[in-house]
């Protein structure tokens, strides 16, 4: 593999993915601390919202410690370069949550769905793209389906607008030949001006070789988060990478110093527990569900004595998506009935 003179944009997740991590309870200092350790180490993209995006706050995915209007308000006056983009999941987030991040100085829109229907994205992302905000459609669970079928959903959302595509490990159960295949289909047959992008987690420990993969298949875009702070076993840890990207003699623009000091010094600190590949974030990768199913998972093992492991296995059997969260509680009742 080689990556000399590759450029590339990394984008931090640990104020948004973290948030699964921390159970939404990121205190506005500490956003503060970490978004602006992370814009003097040179971080172009910081995303910053309730870890299920924007109006994510609500009894099905956690009430979080502030609202995103008050944490984007605390966070982007105080970046000197950094650009701050937000998630937005159709149906949890309203164009109204759009405008409204838009006005508060957020560049970059992330329209989510799931990796077969991108059709529910026309119109965020056409009203992100109308606003002139840097429009990204983000397919998540990109695993499941084929990359044909991919480059069909990436397709839709480019033709609404969209001017970067995002292929998304949200189980990290992909190998980096699947995401070689993937992105390089995308880049072979989307638009020369849409940018591909990659979002990985680490539950297989292959956030980095996944990430190395997309860019050598021509993905010009990388998330990551600092220390890992994310779901499951945290997304591809942005401190590592950049020192591998130095290595290889890749363009990030991030001095890997000062990115470690923000890893070290302020997100490993404010860790509720260790993030790291443990037999359950191990088995969400095994068993490609959603990483941020994982506390949910440990909530019911808890509550039903249910084991996390057998609970989150079997929703990788039926196939279970983002948004049906509520079928964790039924199964986890489910499995403890059997047991009796």
């Amino acid at each position: 593999m080689n990556l000399t003179n590759k450029a590339v944009t990394l984008h931090d997740m640990s104020l948004r993915d973290g948030m699964h991590a921390k159970q939404h309870q990121i205190t506005l200092q500490q956003m503060i601390d970490i978004a602006t350790g992370l814009d003097d180490a040179g971080m172009p993209m910081i995303e910053v919202t309730h870890g299920d995006g924007l109006g994510g706050a609500s009894l099905n995915y956690g009430f979080a410690a502030h609202s995103d209007e008050d944490y984007l308000k605390a966070v982007i006056p105080k970046l000197r370069q950094a650009k701050v983009s937000a998630l937005l999941l159709p149906g949890i987030g309203t164009v109204d949550h759009l405008r409204m991040a838009k006005d508060l100085g957020v560049s970059c829109i992330r329209v989510a769905t799931h990796c077969t229907e991108a059709d529910v994205s026309e119109q965020h992302i056409g009203l992100s793209a109308k606003l002139g905000l840097d429009t990204v459609g983000f397919l998540m669970m990109a695993h499941m389906i084929s990359a044909e079928q991919l480059l069909e959903q990436a397709k839709l959302m480019e033709s609404y607008g969209a001017n970067c595509i995002y292929c998304t490990d949200s189980a990290g159960f992909m190998l980096p030949d699947e995401v070689t295949a993937k992105i390089g289909l995308l880049r072979q047959h989307l638009s020369d001006k849409t940018e591909i992008g990659f979002h990985g987690h680490h539950n297989l420990a292959m956030g980095v070789a996944n990430s190395l993969a997309a860019i050598e298949a021509g993905a010009s875009r990388i998330d990551g988060s600092v220390a890992g702070l994310g779901a499951g076993a945290g997304n591809t840890p942005l401190e590592v990478l950049v020192a591998v990207l130095d290595r290889m003699g890749a363009k990030h623009n991030i001095d890997l110093y000062k990115i470690m000091d923000v890893a070290e010094d302020l997100v490993v600190p404010m860790m509720d527990q260790p993030i790291r590949v443990d037999r359950d974030s191990l088995t969400l990768g095994y068993a490609g569900v959603y990483s941020s199913f994982l506390l949910f998972a440990k909530r019911a093992e808890a509550r039903h004595g249910v084991s996390a492991r057998d609970i989150l296995v079997e929703l990788g059997k039926r196939g279970t998506v983002g948004g049906q969260e509520d079928m964790i509680e039924d199964l986890a009742l489910d499995m403890a009935r059997q047991e009796l």
